[in-house]
């Protein structure tokens, strides 16, 4: 497989003054299930939203195919429709990213901006309604959506559009137990499809789940390792350096020990 995303020597800070990534290097593959991960704070987001041309880096490169993706080029209207075409971004929070009348115009609103014609933008709308199991929904306006339903509207908003890559922030934050079950079996549909998937979390087990590649981000906002997820989650030092786990101190009568603590766990299959 080929390198569809490639970071090189990426930085950006607020404000130009206020560290959020620092010279991140990284590569992903076509078709590959990949999380940036890490504790809060220390950059996952403001990378992914580099990686989807909404934040535009202070320093470094990314390409797409092959392609530098920077402020110039998504100037070019040729290759911003090309870009957005192919790389779908999903907010962790969905308010923001939904702003239509109803969960219908939501689905609608991308393909027509990308000047699909109006007939294929609704048979696309409707099989994506079915698919995420909201075509009960397509009258409704968000505010009148569940906190889950919000999210398959904005997965559902992107999905229309069929890109290649689909990035995902922090997917599973906020959400019951029954929709992270289907978020994870969607998301790896989607990669099964053969689309590439990058997500961004702090929750250990979503990335044990979906057997991801990694890239570990420290608290000093730089890349501390990248590699198979197996490798990194056996790593308890790494981990409790990069404050994904935590230790516990326990005192019973007059002794005291600290054992590690973690939230997340491996399923068998």
């Amino acid at each position: 497989m080929e390198d569809i995303i490639k970071l090189e020597n990426i930085s950006y800070s607020y404000y130009g003054k206020i560290p959020a990534v620092c010279d991140i290097s990284f590569s992903i593959r076509e078709g590959e299930r990949f999380a940036i991960i890490g504790a809060n704070g220390t950059g996952k987001s403001t990378l992914l939203q580099i990686m989807c041309g909404l934040v535009h880096q202070s320093a470094g490169n990314v390409w797409f195919r092959g392609n530098e993706v920077s402020e110039q080029t998504l100037g070019n209207r040729s290759f911003l429709k090309y870009f957005r075409e192919r790389v779908g971004y999903v907010f962790q929070d969905s308010d923001i990213q939904l702003f239509c009348p109803t969960v219908l115009d939501e689905l609608l609103y991308g393909p027509l901006q990308l000047e699909i014609n109006e007939s294929e933008a609704m048979d696309r709308a409707y099989e994506v309604m079915k698919m995420l199991e909201i075509e009960h929904l397509k009258d409704r306006p968000s505010y009148m959506l569940s906190g889950g339903e919000k999210k398959r509207v904005a997965i559902g908003s992107v999905l229309t559009m069929n890109p290649e890559v689909m990035l995902f922030d922090e997917p599973t934050n906020g959400l019951d137990p029954r929709t992270q079950c289907f978020l994870v079996e969607l998301i790896l549909a989607l990669s099964e499809s053969g689309k590439t998937v990058v997500i961004t979390t702090h929750d250990l087990s979503l990335v044990a789940e979906l057997e991801t590649e990694v890239a570990l981000l420290s608290e000093e906002h730089r890349i501390e390792k990248v590699g198979d997820c197996r490798d990194i989650l056996k790593d308890e030092d790494l981990l409790l350096r990069t404050n994904l786990i935590h230790e516990h101190l326990h005192i019973h009568g007059n002794k005291a020990h600290k054992h590690r603590h973690s939230h997340y766990f491996f399923h068998k299959h």
